[in-house]
């Protein structure tokens, strides 16, 4: 279910937390999405997945791809496919920023978060590079050690 939040009228739909567990991300980027009625109140429901979501540019123009969003229950005719490709909405400048940095060789646009800000969708979007194996590990070791400190500071 939706998650609330009251941080200037944002309320956190879905959360991608194992896109920084798998990248290496740098910026971030907010980008409002062009849904139909349907998904609009899916997404209110809190039914959306971005696991294997990723976006992509195209003539310009940005999208999202593989974002599954269930059909609504009481949609009827008008529903919607669950993994269409949507539409982003970006400036121009941002659009131009984001090719050059994505022809770099292993650098991808990862979704990390999808809300509703003054009862609009948006989503948050990351630059990011794939993590191997040792820089996975590293950051293992690193939570674990702090939650090892958490622990010995709560008992003093």
């Amino acid at each position: 279910m939706a998650k609330k939040t009251e941080e200037g009228g944002i309320k956190i739909v879905c959360e991608n937390r194992k896109a920084r567990f798998l990248y290496q991300l740098t910026d971030r980027f907010e980008a409002g999405i062009v849904l139909t009625g349907s998904e609009v109140k899916s997404i209110r429901k809190g039914q959306v997945n971005l696991t294997d979501a990723y976006a992509d540019i195209h003539n310009d123009e940005a999208f999202i791809l593989q974002m599954h969003i269930s059909p609504y229950d009481k949609g009827g005719y008008a529903n919607h496919e669950p993994k269409r490709k949507r539409k982003l909405l970006l400036h121009k400048r941002e659009i131009l920023k984001l090719i050059g940095k994505t022809e770099i060789k292993g650098m991808t646009l990862i979704p990390l978060k999808v809300y509703f800000k003054n009862g609009k969708a948006k989503i948050e979007l990351a630059l990011g590079s794939g993590k191997k194996g040792p820089d996975k590990r590293q950051t293992i070791k690193e939570r674990e050690t702090k939650r090892e400190l958490d622990r010995e500071m709560k008992r003093r």
